[in-house]
């Protein structure tokens, strides 16, 4: 649709526009529009290569902002490890299972339109939960969070279906970050800072529950 549209607006610049040079910065910054778009908006296949028992992946592209301990009253309904990665316009917005295991819970939730780099963010923002039971019996929650430009999440979980880092999770159009909580005792593997990409970093380790 958008790749007719430049091209119907195209034509008549190259046809009646003069001098010559401004159909060519328009028909570039068009074309840069369009690779732009289309980066966006691509959902592309990956396979896990690492080792999957215990292991925790990055559910998406982008940096790390946050690793931090906090209260997730929503699935876990304890303290837990949050690990925030944030995705930039240039990031591609395709949300991946981060481990494999079972979907127990799937809720969303309207709000605002923050910045997904403020903390408060997590709680007011346009936002999707998603709880899942690791196949080591362990829980912890996905949860995407729409940002200032983001209008739309997209989940494609659904409760009780499977959960395989190799699939998507959903996707968040013009979408900005994906929190993971995690039980106090994992090990991060990543630091504040670090580029991630979804489907293919991993980020913490989440050993079975120890016996007391």
């Amino acid at each position: 649709m958008l790749s007719m549209v430049l091209l119907a607006l195209g034509v008549p610049v190259w046809l009646f526009m003069r001098p010559v040079v401004v159909p060519i910065v328009l028909t570039a910054i068009a074309v840069t529009l369009y690779l732009l778009v289309f980066n966006f908006f691509r959902c592309p296949h990956r396979v896990y290569r690492g080792e999957r028992e215990n292991h925790v992946v990055s559910s998406v592209d982008g940096k790390v902002v946050a690793i931090e301990r906090v209260m997730e009253d929503e699935f876990l309904r304890r303290e837990a490890m949050m690990l925030s990665v944030f995705m930039s316009p240039l990031n591609v917005h395709a949300n991946w299972f981060p481990v494999d295991g079972t979907v127990e819970y799937v809720r969303h939730h309207n709000g605002r339109f923050l910045s997904a780099y403020l903390p408060k963010a997590s709680s007011e923002n346009e936002r999707s939960t998603i709880g899942i039971r690791m196949d080591n019996g362990r829980r912890l929650t996905v949860r995407q969070i729409a940002g200032a430009m983001a209008r739309r999440i997209v989940t494609y979980a659904c409760k009780n279906e499977r959960a395989d880092i190799d699939d998507h999770l959903g996707f968040i159009k013009f979408g900005s970050r994906v929190d993971l909580y995690l039980p106090l005792d994992s090990e991060i593997l990543v630091r504040i800072g670090d580029e991630v990409s979804g489907g293919v970093t991993p980020v913490a380790i989440v050993g079975p529950e120890k016996k007391s």
